[in-house]
């Protein structure tokens, strides 16, 4: 008899996994939904895209010297915001006219030439950051004019302390949650006020994350993948001003808008599927979707419910690291439970999970690449795991979607090559888990995704 090891196990891990088409009810844990700060969707839009919710930044003369003056103007704004892209703000504090990050950097990006609010970027380039330089620049700026320096030091300061850490594996993928694990690094958990030094040890490692659609957010109890973010979910979305933030008063102020900012993200609304879809084959994969997918992802149409659910790693089978890396990291668990974020009448707290939440799919056709890391290229081999290329690229210059598998067109390759090619044999990037599409038919996985073309 064949001796029966550890390898061959693993070896059919995938294929006895595939057998179950859903999860047993226990094991699944449920989120419990909290009470949100109540606010104004139009308040929230207009101090998302003009408001200066980082009080420094690059100064405006230095930023159009650099880049030019952007021409799509996208967001139809006015002054000198027209000159911007969309994931910039121009704020103006002592009469130095400064340019900002804005969470559109990563929460938006084009379909077919328009702009879409809510849609993750994932086309930004964060494969070579350690490269990144701009001490000479900052000296120029020291020496020609003071007064600006003065102004846009906090910015530069959380820069050059932040980029060299942020290095991915491969272009397409986001370390939101290393930029937040060095942020707090450099942070007094109750004062807020910067330290040059770390405060606590930051990891080695740079875990990749896929950047979710935020029109999600209305469904959800919690927030990031694992689904640790719990409570004020409009603390979790004001994390970016830890880049300039200079004390817990500054804090209070930013904080007072992002009620509006959550009511905003929740008024969002998936674009429609562009296509054609065909009907009776939709209907035939809502039945089948209703019967295997539905318990973790819950239902759509007039009577949807989400049911928010906690999908252990034993079940799921996905890539562990992002959930046992920054999510269970002990230093950046306690500091942000034990921080300005839990206290006042709103707080906010982390709860590590060993596992991932089972997200809505509300506008899932556009969402691609798929699984929390990126790692698939495609929806139709989120359904079918012997279509995941081991190794893939695609083109980041432009729009090249493809609607009807649907998902981002891609080669896929023998070997890697390079940051600009996926590869999923790498630490964080694998593209394992979420089997149970394997157990359907041919014709179960094409009528569930003409489905899903609906939502």
């Amino acid at each position: 008899m064949k001796k029966l090891t550890i390898l061959s196990l693993l070896a059919v891990l995938p294929i006895l996994l595939s057998l179950r088409y859903t999860p047993a009810a226990e094991d699944l844990i449920p989120v419990p939904a909290s009470v949100q700060q109540p606010g104004d969707a139009a308040l929230g839009y207009e101090y998302l895209t003009t408001g200066d919710f980082l009080k420094s930044g690059v100064p405006y003369s230095y930023f159009i010297m650099a880049n030019g003056k952007n021409t799509t103007n996208y967001l139809n704004r006015s002054d000198r915001n027209a000159n911007v892209g969309p994931g910039y703000n121009v704020i103006t504090h002592d009469g130095v006219d400064m340019v900002i990050p804005t969470c559109l950097q990563c929460h938006a990006e084009t379909f077919e030439d328009k702009l879409i609010i809510g849609l993750g970027n994932t086309r930004l380039d964060f494969s070579s950051t350690s490269k990144i330089d701009v001490s000479s620049q900052i000296n120029v700026l020291r020496t020609l004019s003071p007064k600006q320096y003065n102004k846009a030091r906090p910015f530069f300061d959380a820069f050059t302390a932040t980029y060299p850490y942020m290095e991915t594996e491969v272009r397409g993928v986001n370390p939101a949650d290393r930029l937040a694990m060095v942020l707090v690094a450099h942070r007094d958990p109750q004062s807020l006020r910067w330290s040059d030094a770390p405060m606590i040890m930051i990891p080695e490692q740079v875990i990749p994350t896929d950047v979710p659609a935020w029109w999600l957010m209305k469904k959800k109890n919690a927030m990031f993948y694992s689904g640790f973010g719990r409570g004020d979910l409009a603390k979790f979305l004001m994390l970016s001003n830890l880049l300039t933030v200079s004390d817990t008063l500054e804090a209070r102020e930013v904080s007072s808008h992002f009620g509006n900012v959550l009511a905003y993200i929740r008024s969002l609304e998936p674009p429609k599927y562009p296509g054609t879809i065909d009907k009776v084959k939709a209907e035939k994969g809502r039945v089948v979707f209703n019967d295997n997918c539905s318990r973790c992802h819950g239902t759509y149409g007039a009577d949807g419910q989400y049911p928010n659910l906690l999908v252990p790693l034993s079940t799921i089978a996905t890539d562990s690291l992002l959930c046992y890396g920054v999510q269970q990291s002990k230093p950046f668990v306690d500091w942000f439970n034990q921080s300005w974020f839990v206290q006042g009448d709103n707080p906010a707290q982390l709860v590590p999970f060993n596992g991932y939440i089972a997200p809505p799919l509300d506008g899932v056709w556009i969402t691609a690449p798929y699984l929390h890391n990126g790692s698939v290229p495609t929806l139709e081999a989120v359904l079918n795991s012997k279509l995941r290329p081991q190794y893939w690229q695609r083109n980041f210059s432009h729009d090249e979607y493809d609607i009807n598998k649907p998902g981002i067109k891609y080669t896929a390759l023998t070997v890697p090559e390079a940051k600009h090619c996926y590869n999923t044999t790498l630490p964080g990037y694998g593209n394992m888990g979420h089997y149970f599409g394997d157990a359907l038919t041919d014709d179960e996985r094409k009528n569930v995704l003409e489905y899903l073309k609906t939502l």
